[in-house]
């Protein structure tokens, strides 16, 4: 039993408040998920930049370490933001390969959560209102978000194993569920060259997403050939750069309640994660169907 949030904004006014209203929903959902906690927040993408989010639980050795290493290789200053035990670095698109290289060839500690024009990942273990509070999560801005708290069931609990999990630019996913054909999933991954960090089957289905869409598929193709390859139970938030989806298993035994104003749609695995939104009760308030993709884009 896992809790999952998200908050896709239409109304571009409100982007000033993304975080603050996401914190709500997540800290709403705590009691679904005591162990790990995480948010992807995707702001404004820039043209010519990108954004590397890493996480290290030295983070005061590291990240002196980090930023030495990069003033000396880099021939051009960097902006870096540290957050607690989470730091993000944002360069011109042409420097993060190398970047990332001199992350794991410097920092094995260190562990990337997350690269793209616009998003951020911040995951720790703990309640949501911690993980919320060291990050300061509910001052943060953007177009959509989404996330999760986590309640363990088939792999351990650590930082690198909450949700939301990343496995290209700008992509992430959140699940509550569980899928029984993992295992071969993941063979037929790593042979394809995805790199896979964690036992969480979770991650699997994000790589499987990544994997269908390095292949030319849409993210909304990709979600509707996941309903013939992975087994089990599940319900996926995605986010993307430009847009927000939601898919149920063909079962859909897993809790989830949609709203849609024309300011915003929300997502929550129970209704109570909404209550506090703009206007919700002129909401149009559904449970998404089973084997149903939802798509919003910007």
């Amino acid at each position: 039993m896992c809790g999952i949030v998200g908050l896709f904004l239409k109304d571009h006014s409100l982007q000033n408040q993304l975080g603050q209203l996401l914190s709500q929903m997540l800290i709403t959902m705590s009691d679904r998920g005591p162990d790990s906690a995480g948010v992807a927040i995707y702001g404004e993408p820039a043209n010519t930049e990108s954004k590397i989010t890493i996480q290290s639980d030295k983070q005061n050795n590291d990240f002196e370490t980090l930023e030495s290493i990069l003033r000396e290789k880099l021939d051009e200053r960097l902006d870096i933001c540290f957050k607690d035990t989470h730091a993000v670095i944002r360069a011109n698109n042409t420097k993060i390969k190398f970047i990332l290289e001199l992350i794991e060839n410097y920092l094995p500690r260190a562990r990337v959560m997350s690269v793209g024009s616009s998003i951020e990942i911040y995951k720790e273990t703990g309640m949501p209102s911690s993980v919320i509070d060291r990050f300061s999560i509910h001052k943060m801005k953007g177009s959509h978000g989404i996330g999760h708290t986590r309640m363990a069931t088939e792999s351990e609990v650590t930082t690198l194993g909450a949700h939301p999990f990343s496995t290209a630019p700008d992509e992430c996913l959140v699940h509550n569920g569980s899928l029984s054909n993992h295992n071969n999933l993941r063979r037929n991954l790593v042979r394809d060259g995805i790199k896979i960090e964690t036992e969480n089957d979770s991650e699997i289905a994000a790589a499987y997403l990544t994997n269908q869409m390095s292949d030319g598929a849409t993210l909304g193709e990709a979600l509707e050939k996941g309903l013939e390859d992975l087994d089990g139970f599940f319900t996926f938030v995605v986010g993307t750069k430009r847009g927000f989806g939601v898919l149920r298993d063909p079962i859909a035994c897993k809790p989830a309640v949609m709203a849609e104003t024309d300011q915003y749609v929300a997502f929550g695995s129970e209704y109570r994660a909404l209550v506090d939104l703009p206007n919700i009760t002129q909401a149009k308030i559904w449970e998404p169907e089973p084997s149903t993709v939802y798509f919003w884009t910007q």
